[in-house]
């Protein structure tokens, strides 16, 4: 049985990112596991079956760290002998890519889940770009999550080879049979309601992800709190002295926004003025990190997730899945999954008065919000089913191995 290593930065990628890939894979190769050791590297072992291997990698750029680390890699694949090493995220990418270059590996494989660079500027973003050059150089094969991150390559001029996405994108697809709001009960969602005091006349927005600044918070928090005020500048009118302004008439409905993930305060902290909105305002519930998201959206209306950047986001999967339409920003993986108007909306970047705006028209346009709905789930279903994913990635493991040359036999 050949033998294939998968590697991330951090092993939260593996756990939670390839859920379930790792033993689909198994049943065809010797599957190894590699990165830092923690909780969930001990949840990949346990869940998936595979070997793990403690190699810790930095996220930032370290460079004494990265070179311990690229050494590592280095003799683990000399010792191993994969046949496929095949990398997610952007350190991970760069350091298995020149290991497995150096070690001499015949299959070097990386997913770009996501670019980094192109929100940059200067010599940093040029040091960025330098980087994913030298990864797409020792790779023999290279595969976006999604045509926007194929394009921005292509744009950047990162890498001449070949760059094909996988099935319709995304490193995973979604298990829709878990994402399926059919698996929660009224008793179970009305429990959570009064366990976060949120009343049955609200309406929810949920944002899934860390809370910093290039997730969007800032805008989100801002807008939020600008169609709040919106309403109560309208509800202290008289009826008949209503302003002629469509975004003004929001109805006497209240509105919550949920927030769900951890709060990372070193590499992106969120502005004061945002953090004290979260801490203040009543309407704001911020549950921090749950291993099981499912519940939340569950008794939430619509995803509302303005990012600066992603991949191929996998809560925008999730919170369709779950039967919720989408207010994303126009940036690669989201205006991928979400079609305008179909189920859900696309606005600009960094854009508040967009994303209130946005979410008024979600709250008051109940006929295009229940078209959304109906399309949600069946969209994602269609499209972005789990097995067709891990399919199309056995498909293309195997592909490459039979492409390689059988070593001549010495009469």
């Amino acid at each position: 049985m050949s033998k294939l290593i998968r590697t991330s930065t951090i092993a939260l990628s593996l756990d939670y990112l390839l859920k379930g890939q790792l033993f689909f894979l198994k049943q065809q190769y010797k599957v190894l596991a590699v990165s830092g050791s923690d909780m969930h590297l001990e949840a990949v072992a346990t869940r998936e079956q595979v070997q793990t291997i403690d190699i810790e990698m930095q996220r930032s750029i370290s460079p004494l760290k990265d070179l311990k680390s690229l050494w590592q890699l280095y003799w683990l694949f000399k010792k191993e002998k994969p046949l496929i090493v095949h990398s997610i995220t952007p350190k991970a990418g760069l350091l298995t890519m020149l290991a497995g270059y150096f070690a001499g590996v015949p299959i070097r494989m990386h997913t770009f889940t996501g670019l980094i660079f192109p929100t940059k500027t200067g010599f940093l973003q040029q040091l960025l770009i330098g980087m994913e050059r030298v990864l797409c150089y020792c790779a023999t094969n290279i595969y976006p999550e999604g045509q926007g991150v194929r394009n921005d390559l292509i744009r950047y001029k990162i890498t001449s080879k070949n760059l094909q996405v996988l099935a319709n994108g995304n490193v995973n697809g979604i298990d829709t049979s878990f994402f399926n709001p059919g698996n929660f009960t009224d008793q179970q969602n009305q429990e959570l309601k009064n366990r976060l005091e949120i009343q049955a006349t609200d309406f929810v927005f949920i944002f899934i992800g860390r809370l910093v600044g290039d997730k969007g918070i800032n805008e989100l928090v801002a807008a939020f709190k600008k169609m709040q005020s919106q309403k109560a500048n309208v509800e202290n009118l008289e009826p008949n002295v209503l302003p002629n302004n469509d975004n003004a008439k929001i109805k006497s409905q209240n509105s919550k926004l949920l927030l769900v993930g951890p709060l990372e305060t070193e590499l992106d902290p969120l502005d004061k003025n945002t953090l004290q909105e979260i801490e203040e305002n009543p309407n704001i519930i911020s549950v921090g990190f749950q291993k099981d998201i499912r519940p939340y959206l569950a008794i939430s209306d619509c995803l509302a997730f303005p990012s600066y950047r992603e991949g191929f986001p996998n809560v925008v999967l999730q919170a369709g899945a779950m039967g919720l339409p989408s207010i994303v920003s126009n940036i690669n993986g989201c205006n991928e999954i979400i079609i305008e108007g179909e189920n859900g909306t696309v606005i600009p970047v960094k854009n508040t008065a967009a994303v209130s705006d946005a979410m008024v028209k979600m709250i008051e346009d109940t006929d295009w919000r229940t078209q959304l709905q109906q399309n949600a789930r069946p969209m994602i279903v269609s499209r972005y089913e789990q097995h067709l994913v891990w399919e199309a990635i056995l498909a293309e493991y195997q592909r490459l191995e039979n492409q390689i040359p059988m070593p001549k036999i010495k009469e």
